[in-house]
Formats: C-alpha cells, structure tokens, sequence
C-alpha cells in the first residue's frame, strides 16, 4: 500500500491532504504538524457578546473570489451557502496621505485606474501627477531584459507619485512588501501582459473589465469572500472531512529531516528521533522549513528554499461600542503609504466591511503592522499600544477597547524579490531529480488562500503523475 506524509498542516498541508485522498483512494494518509492546532495562519476567534458575537481573524480574513481554487473547495465541503461577500452598501477605502484620510478614486481595475474623471477629482495626486499619468496612453511598451520591480515599472508607466499614493499602499496591504524589490514576474505578471498586448495599462484594464462585465469568474458579486463564522470554518470541515475518511491526523509532531532511501521509500526523521517511512512525500511548509529538512539530502535545492526571505507580521483587533467612535466607519478601511512613515500598514473596519462579525451597536477594527524593511515591536502589549496609538492619531479614537486580540507571525509573508522566478526554475528542477517528493506553500507561486489551496492540490499531482512513470516503467520491464 502507498503511504504519503505531508508535513504541515496550514491550509496547503490539509488542501494537499485533501486532494491526496481523493486521488489516491487507497494510501495509507499521514498528516504531520509541529504546532497543537490546524490551520496555520488561519485562525478564528468566535467572542459571545451582548446577545451577540464578535469573530476575530487572527490572520487572512478573506479569499480572492476571482481565483477558483477557494470557492471550489468550499463547494465542495458544503460551504457555498454560508459565503459572504463584503458589504456592498459601504464599499468606500480610504488612503492615508499628510495624516488625512482621502478616498481611493473609483475606477481602480486590477489596481489600475481606469476612471479619468475620477481620478482627476482625487487629491491623492497632483496635478502634475495627473498629467504624467495620462501619458501610459501615449507612451510604448518598453523592450525590457529580463524581470523588472513592481516599483519600476508602474514607475515608468503611470509616474513615481501614482506609484507611491495609489499603487504601493495597495501593493503592500497585499504582499507586505517593497514594491521597488518585488519581482513583476513573481506578483502582477499581467501588468506587463497589458503593456505588451494593449500598450497601455488603463486602456489594456478597461478592455478586461468590459469582457469581464465586473464579475468574478464564479459569477459572484464581491470579488472577496468569507464564511459565516469565519475561515476556520474551512479547516474544520477540511479536518472533518479527513478524519472520517482515515487521514491520520498528528499534531505536535516537528519533522526535522528527509532522507531517500530507495527511489520509492523515503524517512521523515522527527525531533523525538524517531522515523517515519513513507512512499510519497508533500512538504507544506514554509520554504525556509522546508530547507532545513531538506538540507543534508540536497544542499543546493536546501539552500534556493533558504534564500526566500519572509516578513514577520501582526495583526491587532479591537472592539469599541459605535457611539464611542468619532467618526462613522463607513467604508472597508484604510491603507498607509510607506511614505507616510507610519508604524501600521493598514485598518480593516471589519464590522463594517462583514457587519455580521460584531453584535448590533459595536465596531470592530483590525490594525495590521510589519512589512518588508520594518521592525516591529515582539510583544503583544507593544503591538497593542501601536495600534491604538494608529487608531488614536488617524480615527482620533481616545476610548478604551472593550477587548483586543493581538496575533503575532513570525516570518509569515514570503517575499517574491527580483529573482524569485529564477529561484523557482532551480527548484523545479532539483524537484525532477527527486521523485515523489513535492513542495506546496505560499512561499512559491501565490499567497492568497486559493493559491495555497491549489499549491496543495498541484502537490499531490505531481506525486500522481510520479506513480504513472514508475508504473510505466516497471510495466515495460515485465514485458521485456
């Protein structure tokens, strides 16, 4: 019987898990995590208050619509009637600028703007700034050599000021990332696609969303999505699932090492020194995780998984009752620009964007910290004081929260630098020497929850697609 290991029970760990049940119907399942819970950077907390309950996300609060991979699963698991998209009555985001809150101009269509009326009424960029944006329709696309930053290129399409007031704060609530080190290829590879196909980004964006007619590809109205109680509601009906159909589930169980022993027998070495043995193998772990088992059996694949470099980052929440707040929430939040020099990097208004996560008359606000380059406080009460510090300085909130959650992540959001499409070429092919072993992972080709979802599920075809050559193989032989 094959036995497959996976090694990390994040929401790629237990997708692949998933996936390698449905098409390995007879494996014997082993899902391995180092920590006491599922779910990994999902977390949920469901607070009864007041006749009521606040739900707290301590990572991601959401899922990108427009890529399939989520809603697919969700349907699968019978989630599909408990989605949510966000509040279509209050849409409104707001960009900090000199310590003012300026709406984001309507039109943004693929973080590209679309409408010039609009954008000529913002006061997030000048005039000057206007005018140069105006020439993406005039200039052509330029022969580049290679991969180019995020930073660089929207650079030179729509100006620096576009860049820093538009297109970075919106780029960082993503990525948490320097746009001028992030690899174009590795985040928005479709902006040089509109460059190189229509000329122009705003006339290339504006074609894709009159052929899209502003839907998603699932038909939904919100491109944003979210259960009723949260996104644990996916890694519970995920572990569910996988417990009652033999996955055998171990928590608290660290991998330290891989060893090949044969072309179809593989150890997992654990930091209990003891072995376990299995045919087929799914890494879901961070890359640099991922190094270190993988460092004594293949140093140079060990060391392209170590030199993608990861941020750490925190998210604090905060519940305040609505007459206590000086202004109306009405709106999904606000970003900040690095160039603000702000210690937060963005506010969800999270009992407005999903009203139903806080009772009737409460607020809940969401402050995340940390990006690329930033150090930030490592110590709940600290995060705590900065965000209310933030909440204080822009909202002019004075009150004290009638409760807070404060969640720290260490190394949580790999960062796609110039180069990272090299690096994954090398990893691909050091992968090929080593059959049935597969890495999957937001380190690689996609953060969201959908592309952790699909990494998972694009694991365990690979180990599929090992099992057909071997049986091919060992069929030719037998003939012969």
């Amino acid at each position: 019987m094959t036995k497959i290991a996976i090694v990390g029970g994040g929401i790629a760990g237990l997708s692949a898990a998933y996936y390698a049940r449905k098409k390995f119907p007879e494996a014997e399942i082993t899902l391995l995590e180092s920590s006491d819970r599922w779910g990994g950077k999902i977390t949920t907390d469901r607070l009864a208050f007041d006749d009521g309950q606040f739900v707290i996300e301590g990572g991601p609060d959401t899922f990108l619509a427009t890529k399939p991979w989520g809603v697919a699963l969700c349907k699968e698991l019978g989630l599909s009637d408990r989605l949510h998209g966000t509040n279509p009555h209050k849409k409104n985001t707001y960009v900090l600028n000199r310590n003012r809150l300026l709406p984001l101009p309507d039109g943004l269509a693929m973080m590209i703007p679309t409408n010039i009326e609009a954008i000529l009424k913002s006061r997030l960029v000048s005039w000057f700034s206007k005018a140069r944006m105006g020439l993406d329709f005039l200039l052509p696309a330029k022969a580049v050599n290679g991969d180019e930053s995020l930073g660089a290129f929207v650079s030179r399409r729509l100006g620096r000021e576009a860049y820093e007031n538009l297109i970075e704060p919106l780029m960082s609530g993503i990525y948490a990332g320097d746009g001028d080190a992030l690899s174009l290829a590795s985040t928005f590879p479709y902006l040089r696609d509109l460059e190189l196909k229509y000329g122009s980004l705003a006339r290339g964006a504006l074609t894709m969303r009159r052929q899209s007619n502003g839907k998603s590809v699932q038909g939904s109205r919100s491109a944003f999505l979210t259960p009723t109680t949260g996104l644990a509601e996916i890694v519970e009906k995920l572990v569910e699932y996988l417990a009652a159909n033999d996955v055998t589930l171990r928590l608290n169980t660290r991998a330290i090492s891989l060893k090949h022993l044969t072309p179809d027998r593989w150890n997992l070495e654990l930091d209990t020194g003891k072995l376990f043995t299995a045919n087929r193998i799914v890494i879901a772990a961070p890359a640099f995780a991922a190094a270190q088992m993988l460092a004594s059996l293949d140093p140079s694949l060990a060391s392209d998984l170590q030199s993608i470099p990861y941020t750490s980052t925190a998210t604090v929440s905060l519940a305040y009752r609505q007459h206590d707040l000086p202004r109306d929430l009405d709106g999904y939040g606000y970003v900040i620009p690095r160039r603000e020099g702000r210690r937060a990097l963005a506010c969800t208004w999270t009992s407005t964007k999903f009203p139903h996560r806080a009772p009737e008359g409460y607020a809940l606000l969401r402050v995340f910290v940390g990006r690329a380059g930033q150090d930030i406080p490592w110590h709940e009460d600290d995060l705590l004081a900065l965000a209310k510090e933030e909440l204080n300085l822009t909202l002019g909130i004075t009150a004290d929260p009638l409760l807070s959650r404060v969640f720290l992540w260490d190394k949580a959001m790999p960062q796609y630098n110039l180069g990272h499409p090299e690096t994954l070429k090398r990893i691909e092919t050091a992968l090929d020497k080593h059959a049935g072993l597969a890495l999957a992972g937001n380190g690689y080709r996609g953060i969201g929850i959908p592309d952790c979802i699909h990494s998972g599920e694009l694991a365990v075809d690979k180990l599929l697609e090992n099992r057909r050559v071997e049986s091919s193989k060992t069929s030719t032989h037998t003939f012969l």
